[in-house]
C-alpha cells in the first residue's frame, strides 16, 4: 500500500526518504479484502507525522511494526485485523526548516509581428518568492527560475501566470509569478539634429559638412509626439581626425528606452580643420 507522510511538527520538516510503501499482513474475508484494497488504490494510508514523540536530541524518531499496526489500523475496516507490516521498522530523520526570500528570474522568448515590439520594462510579480527547505540547502539559494515560456506573433500586451521551478525538498510561496509584458505598435518618426563634437582639444576649431544628420527611428505610437530633438544627442568624435582621413563617424544616442534607431543619414560628415 502507498504511504503518504503528512503534518510535519512546526519549523521541521522530513529530511529522508522513509518507505513509500508498505506490505501488510492482515485476516479479513475475500470481499472485505477487495473493498479495502480497492480504497487504498485511491487513497493512500496517511501517517501523521506529528503525532510520533521525536527524540529532540536526534530529530528522529523510530517507527516499529507495533506502531505502525494501530495507526492503519484505525484507517481501515473494523473487519480487517492487521497482523504484520513490512518493514518491520524504519526511521523517521527531520531537519530544521529554514526560509529565505529568494529573486525569481524568467525565462522566456519575445516573437513580434511585424510593427510590433515591446514598449516598456517587462514586470515580474512578484520579483522575490518565499522558500522554506533544509538550511543547508536554502543557503546556497541565490536564484530561482520560472519555467521557460515562448510568445509568438505578439500584438497586443501580456499578463500571464507561470509556475516557478521548485527545487526538491522545499517549498515556495506563492508558487506562481505573473509575467507582464507590454506590447505595442509602431510607427517610424524622422528628426534632424544638430552635431556635436566630443573631445575638442583645447583652441581647435572644426568645421562640420553637414553639420546636422537625420535620423529614422521607431517609436511606439503612444509615445510619438512626446519625442523630440531634446530627447537625441548626435556626435562625431574629434579624436578620429587622423593625417589622411575625410570624414568622421556619427554616433547617437538617447536615454528613452524601446527606441530603435533605423537609419542616420549620413552616417559620416567631412569636416574642415580651420587654423587662425
Amino acid at each position: 500500500y502507498n504511504v503518504k507522510y503528512v503534518n510535519p511538527p512546526k519549523n521541521l520538516f522530513l529530511s529522508n526518504n522513509p518507505p513509500s510503501k508498505l506490505d501488510l499482513r492482515v485476516q479479513a474475508h475475500g470481499f472485505t479484502l477487495l473493498r479495502q484494497k480497492m480504497s487504498f488504490t485511491f487513497s493512500p494510508i496517511l501517517l501523521d507525522l506529528s503525532a510520533f514523540a521525536i527524540d529532540s536530541a536526534q530529530n528522529s524518531v523510530l517507527v516499529t511494526s507495533d506502531n505502525l499496526i494501530r495507526r492503519i489500523g484505525n484507517q481501515i475496516s473494523s473487519e480487517i485485523s492487521v497482523s504484520e507490516v513490512s518493514p518491520r521498522s524504519f526511521v523517521l530523520r527531520f531537519d530544521t526548516l529554514a526560509t529565505k526570500n529568494v529573486k525569481i528570474e524568467p525565462q522566456y522568448t519575445l516573437n513580434f509581428k511585424p510593427q510590433f515590439n515591446l514598449s516598456g520594462n517587462i514586470r515580474i510579480i512578484p520579483d522575490s518568492v518565499e522558500v522554506s527547505g533544509p538550511s543547508e540547502l536554502i543557503d546556497t539559494l541565490q536564484v530561482l527560475h520560472a519555467v521557460p515560456v515562448t510568445f509568438n506573433d505578439l500584438e497586443t500586451s501580456v499578463e500571464q501566470a507561470i509556475r516557478i521551478v521548485n527545487p526538491e525538498r522545499t517549498s515556495i510561496y506563492p508558487d506562481r509569478i505573473i509575467l507582464e509584458v507590454p506590447v505595442e505598435k509602431f510607427t517610424e518618426k524622422k528628426i534632424v539634429l544638430p552635431l556635436q563634437i566630443i573631445n575638442l582639444s583645447e583652441g581647435a576649431e572644426i568645421k562640420l559638412f553637414p553639420p546636422q544628420v537625420t535620423i529614422s527611428f521607431l517609436v511606439a505610437l503612444s509615445n510619438y509626439e512626446n519625442v523630440s530633438v531634446a530627447d537625441f544627442i548626435a556626435t562625431v568624435d574629434y579624436n578620429q581626425v587622423t593625417e589622411g582621413r575625410e570624414t568622421l563617424e556619427v554616433k547617437v544616442d538617447t536615454e528613452i528606452l524601446y527606441i530603435q534607431v533605423i537609419k542616420v543619414t549620413p552616417s559620416s560628415v567631412e569636416y574642415l580643420i580651420e587654423t587662425n
